[in-house]
């Protein structure tokens, strides 16, 4: 075999298994290996070192191609932009997509971990067909555009847990609030127990800390949506993901949550069909069909759970927003005469089928039959 065909034929795959103080590094090839090690987290030096030394174990020539591996989680994506940085060829794959054994009590370290991936890696790479999920990287401008929503997202969380505290204190000396706005914390000084007596030292400092941490969340929070709104209302801003915010705006019942939809969904992903936005989101179905027994166990729940989540919740939405609307329509029917789980089941395929047509909106420009928009 010549050097030439050797480098079409030959692929050093690495599987890499991340932590925080170390990385376990699994190098094989289709007939050699695999050879495991560790290196220091981060440490690229180091990792370059035991590819190269793998390479002359397994005798591979030096222009041998290497694509690594590793699974997605909570280092994100800049070790796959820094190994595309150095020339190595990455996948980052879906935890969840990995297969694993079905044995009750299953052997489980880094090691082992390492081997599977890099099984699965070296099949992928044969050209077999859904192996594992590939992970689609974004790009560093678009997954810093998303850090907003999330943020957002994760400070009205908070903003609800302080409002549940407060109540709560309030809650054991037999009082009850339905609202809690700024005037709160200067009501706190005259609120009395249910006997008039005065709410103890503590409990008042206690609340007051509360609620000055609630107005810290609220004005953050007010930060982040005039910013967004600030951005939609800007002429000169003629951005992609912009302009489809400003699109789902236009319809009824949907103004609240197209940033989330576009900055976490629609803006930096190119569907090719119904299947594929159903799938992403997890809403599509997982049948079970073996021999005699057949059974729908759901929607998969795969893919961004913060999207699908907002998809139910604006599935709710649209049947109130938007009543005239096909969609809106067969839910009513679906549901006539049903019980609460026959709603419950009918708001998720809902849900789903509206992602479908607000995909097709944006990419079309084909409005939801029976849709209405804020300026008819």
């Amino acid at each position: 075999m010549t050097q030439q065909t050797a480098l079409q034929t030959e692929i050093l795959a690495v599987s890499l298994e991340l932590s925080n103080e170390k990385w376990g590094v699994t190098a094989g090839t289709s007939t050699q290996g695999p050879r495991a090690t560790e290196i220091g987290a981060g440490n690229f030096k180091a990792l370059r070192e035991a590819i190269e030394y793998a390479r002359l174990r397994f005798k591979l020539p030096a222009g041998v191609k290497v694509v690594t591996c590793y699974e997605a989680g909570r280092d994100g994506y800049w070790i796959h932009r820094e190994l595309l940085r150095i020339g190595i060829e990455n996948h980052v794959v879906d935890s969840a997509s990995i297969e694993v054994s079905r044995r009750r009590k299953r052997k489980k370290n880094d090691r082992i971990d390492g081997r599977t991936l890099l099984k699965m890696l070296l099949r992928h790479l044969s050209g077999e067909k859904k192996v594992f999920s590939v992970v689609r990287v974004p790009s560093v401008d678009e997954e810093d555009q998303r850090r907003r929503s999330r943020e957002l997202k994760r400070l009205k969380d908070e903003r609800t847990q302080h409002v549940a505290r407060l109540k709560s204190l309030l809650a054991l000396e037999g009082l009850r609030v339905d609202t809690i706005n700024a005037g709160f914390g200067a009501a706190v000084e005259k609120m009395t127990r249910r006997d008039g007596t005065p709410l103890g030292g503590h409990l008042k400092t206690e609340l007051k800390r509360e609620h000055e941490r609630w107005m810290l969340v609220a004005e953050q929070i007010k930060t982040i949506e005039k910013g967004l709104d600030a951005e939609v209302k800007d002429a000169s801003n003629q951005g992609e993901a912009v302009k489809q915010v400003r699109a789902l705006s236009e319809l009824k019942g949907l103004a609240a949550s197209a940033w989330v939809l576009v900055l976490e969904f629609f803006a930096w992903r190119d569907f090719q069909n119904r299947r594929q936005v159903g799938g992403l989101a997890g809403l599509d179905g997982s049948p079970y069909s073996s021999g005699d027994s057949q059974r729908e166990q759901g929607i998969s729940k795969a893919g961004n759970r913060r999207v699908r989540a907002l998809m139910v919740e604006l599935a709710w939405c649209w049947t109130r927003y938007q009543p005239r609307s096909d969609l809106a329509q067969w839910f009513q029917k679906r549901v006539a005469g049903g019980n609460k789980r026959i709603r419950r089941v009918s708001v998720v395929a809902l849900a789903r089928k509206l992602l479908v047509a607000l995909w097709r909106y944006l990419k079309t420009g084909e409005l939801p039959k029976g849709a209405e928009l804020k300026t008819a």
